[in-house]
């Protein structure tokens, strides 16, 4: 599909796992005529990711922690940071996972906004409603926020849209130090300053930890949101850290890579168990928060198990190695395509 009067499309990389679920998305727009233009916050490993990635981006705005009242003054903070790029570049729809600070500038400039989304129970500001949305199709229609009429769905998961274009590359283990006879567990600790975080979660990463740190042929590989985390990490655990029983990546690395490499997963966030239940790694979940439709679906099927309790860590972890296929398929990707062709639809209505 060409288009004659190029269209600008605007979309804010507002966090980490936004950038690998854009860039099939940001290649098939401009494949299809439209322009796309970046803006990125430097929050968690986000633009570290989109450099990996070879993303040109406007970064713009920071995290700002997890006290309330301060976080929803950044995010209009962050908001009016985006505008002078929003007024420059002129873009003829808002596209985002999640960005508030982008749907409140939207909705001041009059914008026509989209919002992709997969949890159903993320908070929502009353300046930051989307024009439409697009959801999977395993969210029911009472839980999404918007009518009927202004939704669109697609098939799968979200990480079904990036994951089929993964190629593994086993150098992720001779970069971290990993040998062939050793058990690898990537772990994923707990957004403990996002609006959703229940404190439990923190409880079973600990508890996880404390217990494979006992086995003898475990290597951890934990990956931290924060530099903040990170040292706190350390500072809990500096003996399994200093033997390399615990390691810490002091670079972004390819999360996709590092888990098929894995023996299993351990995660307090959607999307690396998503991504790991869609690689078809073993994945285990210590997210303690409103259990989403998506999550709750790939439970039922086998696909992820929820750790809900102290013992279920020591009780539902399977340690053994994973005996990984020779490869993914990389047919046609019908979750991209019903996406992309959801957001044509929008903008050439706009």
């Amino acid at each position: 599909m060409a288009v004659s009067n190029k269209k600008k499309i605007w979309i804010d990389l507002d966090n980490s796992p936004h950038v690998p679920f854009f860039k099939p998305i940001i290649e098939e727009l401009n494949n299809r005529g439209y322009h796309v233009m970046l803006t990125a916050r430097d929050c968690s490993q986000t633009c570290g990711l989109a450099d990996l990635l070879n993303l040109s981006y406007k970064r713009i705005g920071k995290h700002y922690g997890k006290n309330k009242i301060i976080k929803v003054a950044g995010l209009v903070f962050r908001a009016f940071q985006l505008m002078p790029a929003a007024l420059r570049d002129k873009p003829d729809l808002a596209l985002s996972h999640g960005s508030r600070s982008q749907l409140i500038l939207a909705s001041l400039l009059g914008i026509t906004s989209v919002l992709i989304g997969d949890y159903e129970h993320a908070t929502m500001l009353p300046l930051a409603y989307p024009s439409w949305v697009i959801v999977p199709e395993v969210i029911p229609d009472n839980a999404v926020k918007l009518s009927k009429d202004r939704t669109f769905k697609y098939p799968g998961i979200k990480e079904d849209v990036y994951v089929p274009n993964f190629r593994p590359d086993s150098s992720v283990k001779d970069r971290l130090g990993l040998g062939e006879e050793d058990l690898v567990i990537t772990i994923r600790p707990p957004a403990i300053e996002a609006h959703y975080h229940n404190p439990e979660s923190e409880q079973l990463f600990e508890a996880a930890v404390n217990y494979l740190g006992q086995r003898d042929n475990v290597r951890m590989v934990i990956l931290p949101r924060y530099k903040k985390q990170e040292i706190w990490i350390k500072n809990m655990w500096p003996e399994m850290y200093a033997s390399r029983k615990m390691i810490i990546p002091d670079r972004v690395i390819d999360g996709l890579n590092l888990m098929w490499h894995s023996d299993l997963v351990i995660s307090g966030g959607g999307t690396m168990n998503r991504e790991a239940a869609a690689l078809g790694v073993p994945v285990y979940s210590i997210f303690r928060g409103k259990i989403g439709a998506v999550d709750r679906y790939l439970a039922d099927n086998g696909r992820l198990i929820l750790l809900e309790s102290l013992e279920d860590v020591k009780t539902k972890v399977i340690l053994e190695h994973w005996q990984r296929p020779e490869g993914l398929d990389h047919g046609n990707n019908a979750t991209l395509q019903s996406i992309v062709a959801s957001i044509i639809r929008v903008i050439e209505k706009s």
